[in-house]
């Protein structure tokens, strides 16, 4: 009985000596012994890697779809108290409010400070042009386009036509000026000529409504008039661009000139 008993506390201490090698050889010296417990643990690796797999695999999804989201161009509709740069904040439009206005000038119209409720803006991508847009924008431009001025046929409109052709060529003169010279040379009559002074005794009467000879009609004449010295607009214009070179201005001049 107690060979026996000694028998068995030796391979109870085998045993035990076994388990100690399992838990600090490693695995190898582990694997003849506990075959079974180890085969059940075996699964364990891949789950581990079909868990990093499910980790790693979502956290590229939402980047793919934000990079789909930024390609597709979305509408917004302004409300009101809108402005472009609030749009372009709250939507992280790249190139902040200057390519929100960029994209969608056709919709907005010239000034960026103003956008009115109701506008359809595009988001994201550069505005692509329509029937519908292309018709407003025609509608808008039919509906700013500047009509041509047109002038009485009288002492009025023609100092305001001359004034007119004066300003394209910086002319300087005012209607003021203009009107009381016009008054004292012809009483506002564009077909008055001058024969009794010195000008008419040499061959050359003043002529029109600012009595101008011909010589200086055709030195000062400014183009896009008329080459008659007696029209009105062509004779203003004439005598107040040699006025302007003379006297700096038609306003300066009071008297015979």
């Amino acid at each position: 009985m107690l060979a026996m008993d000694n028998h068995r506390r030796r391979k109870s201490s085998s045993l035990t000596r076994g388990f100690i090698a399992v838990s600090t050889g490693g695995a190898a010296l582990a694997l003849p012994m506990i075959g079974a417990t180890v085969a059940s643990a075996a699964p364990a690796q891949p789950v581990t890697a079909v868990a990093v797999s499910k980790t790693v695999a979502p956290a590229a999804a939402p980047a793919e779809q934000t990079a789909v989201r930024a390609a597709t161009p979305s509408t917004y509709s302004v409300v009101a108290g809108d402005s472009l740069y609030t749009i372009a904040l709250s939507h992280s439009v790249s190139g902040g409010w200057q390519q929100l206005y960029k994209d969608n000038r056709a919709v907005i119209g010239a000034d960026p400070g103003v956008i009115r409720p109701g506008q359809q803006l595009t988001i994201g991508a550069k505005a692509q042009s329509t029937a519908a847009q292309s018709t407003a924008v025609a509608s808008n431009a039919a509906a700013v386009t500047v009509k041509p001025v047109t002038y009485t046929n009288d002492l009025d409109g023609w100092i305001k036509e001359s004034l007119a052709v004066m300003a394209q060529h910086g002319i300087p003169g005012s209607y003021n000026g203009i009107h009381r010279n016009i008054m004292r040379e012809s009483s506002g009559n564009p077909r008055a000529i001058n024969n009794w002074d010195s000008n008419a005794a040499a061959g050359t009467p003043s002529k029109g409504l600012l009595q101008v000879i011909d010589p200086t009609f055709r030195a000062y004449h400014v183009p896009g008039t008329s080459m008659d010295p007696y029209d009105p607009v062509a004779n203003i214009t004439a005598a107040c661009n040699y006025a302007a070179a003379k006297y700096g201005s038609i306003d300066n001049v009071f008297g015979a000139y």
